[in-house]
């Protein structure tokens, strides 16, 4: 089935009429739209909703990143999140990376993908493609050059 685009939703917007959005969600999903939990790991967090929601991936908050690899706790945390989602089979990104060692410790952890202004400040769309152009043309990256650059479809800023 062709991809429709991605839904993200925070977790703030799961907490009202649980069975009726999880029955929503699910039809979603069952037409091709792929659902992203974000900003996971705050405001309401319960592990309920990896277990009740049809989800795709798993937005780490950038609460979890900032103190990355400094902090024994943060480490911890930040491990045992992506291990977690990536045994629910889960995609990982991570939000906020600001520093190279916040994205070599995500990387080395199996962080599959991430967000923030150490890979690049948001680009109008101009400037998207000849930036992902340019991360592309660096010789043994994969993915837009391993830079952490995506496309969502259906999201606006």
């Amino acid at each position: 089935m062709p991809h429709a685009g991605c839904l993200e939703l925070t977790e703030s917007a799961l907490v009202h009429r649980v069975k009726e959005t999880a029955l929503a969600l699910s039809e979603l999903k069952a037409s091709g739209v792929k659902l992203s939990l974000d900003d996971f790991g705050t405001g309401y967090s319960s592990l309920n909703y990896l277990r009740h929601f049809p989800f795709d991936t798993l937005k780490l908050d950038r609460s979890f990143i900032s103190d990355v690899p400094a902090t024994p706790h943060a480490r911890t945390l930040a491990r045992a999140i992506i291990t977690l989602a990536h045994n629910l089979n889960l995609k990982v990104v991570a939000e906020g990376i600001e520093t190279e060692e916040q994205q070599a410790f995500l990387r080395a952890h199996g962080c599959d993908e991430g967000q923030g202004y150490y890979l690049s400040a948001p680009l109008p769309p101009g400037r998207f493609f000849e930036f992902a152009s340019a991360a592309a043309s660096f010789p043994g990256e994969e993915d837009v050059g391993g830079s952490g650059v995506e496309v969502h479809e259906l999201e606006a800023h």
